[in-house]
């Protein structure tokens, strides 16, 4: 058995759907126009029209940095955490790292 397979695996349509919205979200509230130009606005084009399929949602997670990923966790729901969770152990994402 693969041993990556659950993180190339697409999470439920709800939790890929929270977490490109509360990126977005993130994107948005952290980097607003005025101070940081066109940065929340091309991160979201980069997202917003990406389906449920595949690693897609991990793609989505790995455009923040560490600090950043603390955020994003702290916005999600406690299903939507453990989903991508489950993906980063599977991924060899050392435990202590992972702020999901």
């Amino acid at each position: 058995m693969n041993m990556t397979q659950l993180y190339y695996e697409a999470p439920s349509d709800e939790v890929f759907e929270e977490v490109k919205q509360k990126s977005m979200e993130l994107w948005i509230a952290e980097y607003p126009e005025e101070t940081s130009p066109f940065y929340a606005k091309e991160k979201v084009s980069e997202i917003e029209n990406l389906r449920n399929i595949q690693d897609n949602v991990m793609s989505i997670v790995a455009r923040f940095d560490g600090h950043n990923m603390v955020k994003l966790a702290n916005k999600l729901s406690p299903e939507a955490r453990l989903s991508i969770r489950e993906r980063m152990m599977d991924g060899g994402s050392p435990e202590f790292l992972i702020p999901f």
